[in-house]
């Protein structure tokens, strides 16, 4: 599991932040948890806005094939 010497690898952590599309809905969500004591039943709106922001990003397809990581692999190897 460990990486070949002299393999090229960049952190993708450090050219900023990730697109985190539900977090809002989600901090939204736990705030009213803890307003509530932890009763979903009060927390209603922001269950359904949480849940419907999941659903919407749940039909995207991930291109990994696009990171800059297979890249430098890509060009490592000399194709």
């Amino acid at each position: 599991m460990g990486r070949k010497a002299g393999g090229l690898f960049v952190n993708p952590k450090k050219f900023g932040t990730i697109r985190k599309p539900c977090m809002k809905d989600m901090l939204a969500f736990l705030n009213c948890l803890a307003l509530n004591n932890n009763k979903d039943d009060k927390c209603v709106r922001q269950k359904e806005l949480l849940k419907s922001c999941m659903d919407a990003q749940s039909g995207k397809p991930k291109k990994p094939w696009q990171t800059i990581n297979y890249h430098l692999q890509r060009l490592n190897r000399g194709r």
